[in-house]
């Protein structure tokens, strides 16, 4: 009796010494998950603007291998030990949680049951509804430089397997924009021997993330380039990233035009396009788009906009060493710029925007934003509109609709960007709303 005493108290002991670290491990997973989730409710992050992880509780085993994998932290954290997507507006779509996930339990989805998505409708081969006319990339509502160079490759590959004859006074296939996705059309283009032509209405290659900060992080995976070779890295700062395309454009031999803007894209009656550029029209048997989401960057459409010193993007922020700025917007892009520009020796940096507090930020941008504020570093104008833009000053109305003018050299506009939808519906592209629809991915 006394020996089955002693192993049951041994046994007790040795449970609890096994359990008790598991029940406080578990105790820290939640409580850090609930920081986490009001700090995500109290910086907008709970409502998804696009592609977000939906977790399936009844398959969700609870193993947190989905929070492990996740690079951008926070967007997943384990709650009841399961997963749930606390902070879904932070999620950039690369679907690592998705592919982690040993039980399926993960879906990458467009919109929500409440909050639709506007997408171009798009069949799985990246065709429009409009025969012979793509679209890959960004546009189509997927993200990262992988699944542009993944999907454009694809579409490419469809078009050169066609068998209908192309008419001798036209090409293959026009491929416009020359950001990740344009750049992998054109190279795959020139590797199948296509007859192609690439338009870029910048002056230089990137699109979109040209305009992001100097150093971001830029997040994608491995993948082949035809005629180039692997590129290893798994994240990459923006400056290497545009240096790592140039570097294909000028291995590969492929060709882009930049500085020209694509005005229209017309259908014919030989089941061709006409390209009408700022450099004349075009006729193709095939059109890829490769644009962005981002379009044209939006305006404020207020006086003096047009003068010179107003910016809405910031590529070298030493060159405004000295200034006077002010940063419109409340995103990260605005405060990013803001940061930078504070960064800078002798520089007053001033941030408008019309609301009382910033909207949407990553919680790091919000802090360091703070810390800016609470050194002198960033002046914020809450509650404010600029009404005009003048020489050496700008104008500005508070939220009583006082108007204020003080000195200033520079304005940056970080207002986000107007989407290309009258183009793409001048197309004859159609357009469906997405409410937790499940991505196709590439």
């Amino acid at each position: 009796m006394t020996e089955l005493l002693i192993i049951w108290i041994v046994a007790v002991v040795l449970a609890g010494t096994l359990m008790v670290p598991s029940v406080l491990r578990r105790r820290r997973v939640e409580r850090r998950a609930a920081e986490a989730e009001a700090k995500a409710i109290a910086y907008g992050l709970h409502e998804p603007q696009t592609l977000h992880p939906v977790v399936d509780p009844g398959l969700c085993a609870g193993c947190g291998a989905c929070v492990d994998v996740c690079p951008e932290g926070d967007v997943l954290a384990l709650v009841g030990m399961q997963a749930k997507a606390i902070a879904p507006a932070r999620c950039v779509g690369h679907g690592r949680c998705e592919r982690a996930c040993p039980t399926g339990a993960i879906t990458l989805v467009f919109g929500t049951a409440q909050r639709g998505v506007e997408l171009p409708r798009i069949r799985e081969n990246y065709e429009t509804n409009v025969p012979g006319l793509y679209i890959v990339g960004e546009l189509g509502g997927m993200g990262l430089v992988k699944n542009a160079f993944e999907q454009a490759r694809q579409c490419v590959e469809g078009i050169a397997k066609e068998k209908r004859p192309v008419p001798a006074d036209a090409l293959d296939v026009v491929i416009v924009g020359a950001g990740p996705a344009g750049l992998s059309a054109t190279v795959n283009a020139k590797e199948r021997g296509l007859r192609y032509v690439t338009f870029e209405k910048e002056p230089d290659l990137g699109g979109t993330v040209r305009r992001y900060p100097r150093r971001k992080l830029v997040m994608t995976h491995h993948f082949e380039v035809p005629g180039y070779g692997r590129l290893a890295f798994t994240e990459v700062q923006k400056e290497q990233l545009i240096e790592t395309w140039e570097d294909i454009v000028d291995r590969t031999g492929v060709e882009v035009r930049t500085g020209v803007s694509v005005e229209a894209v017309t259908p014919t009656d030989d089941e061709c396009f006409l390209v009408q550029t700022t450099e004349g029209a075009v006729k193709t048997r095939r059109v890829v788009l490769a644009i962005g989401r981002r379009g044209t960057p939006r305006k404020l459409g207020i006086p003096g906009e047009d003068r010179d010193g107003v910016y809405y993007s910031l590529a070298e922020p030493e060159h405004f060493a000295g200034r006077r700025a002010v940063v419109v917007g409340g995103g990260d892009s605005a405060v990013e710029a803001a940061m930078m520009l504070a960064d800078q020796p002798g520089t007053t940096v001033r941030l408008s925007y019309r609301k009382d507090a910033l909207a949407r930020v990553k919680p790091r941008n919000q802090e360091r934003f703070d810390a800016a504020v609470a050194a002198g570093k960033v002046e914020p104008l809450w509650g404010t509109n600029l009404t005009r833009i003048e020489e050496g000053a700008v104008c500005y109305a508070d939220a009583a609709g006082h108007e204020h003018r003080i000195e200033n050299d520079d304005v940056f506009i970080f207002i986000g960007g107007e989407l290309p939808t009258a183009f793409l519906k001048a197309c004859g592209i159609a357009f469906d709303t997405h409410f937790g629809t499940p991505r196709v991915t590439a």
